[in-house]
């Protein structure tokens, strides 16, 4: 397993408390979880940065020559 220094840091970003921050892989899906459980009552508000699922469709679009012409 690689360690917390290796891990790719993964944006996350909250519109209600006009925050920003760069995660550990690993440590994402607890720190939306908690954020949004302490700050918003559970309300799924902090998310991951919607851009970084853009670019992961993107590669993966490209990786299945889906983008091939």
């Amino acid at each position: 397993m690689p360690s917390e220094d290796d891990e790719p840091m993964i944006p996350v970003v909250c519109s209600e408390c006009e925050t920003r921050t760069k995660i550990p892989f690993s440590d994402v899906e607890g720190a939306v979880a908690r954020h949004n459980e302490q700050q918003h009552d559970g309300t799924a508000v902090a998310q991951v940065d919607p851009n970084v699922f853009d670019e992961l469709a993107d590669f993966v679009a490209d990786d299945l020559g889906l983008l091939d012409e």
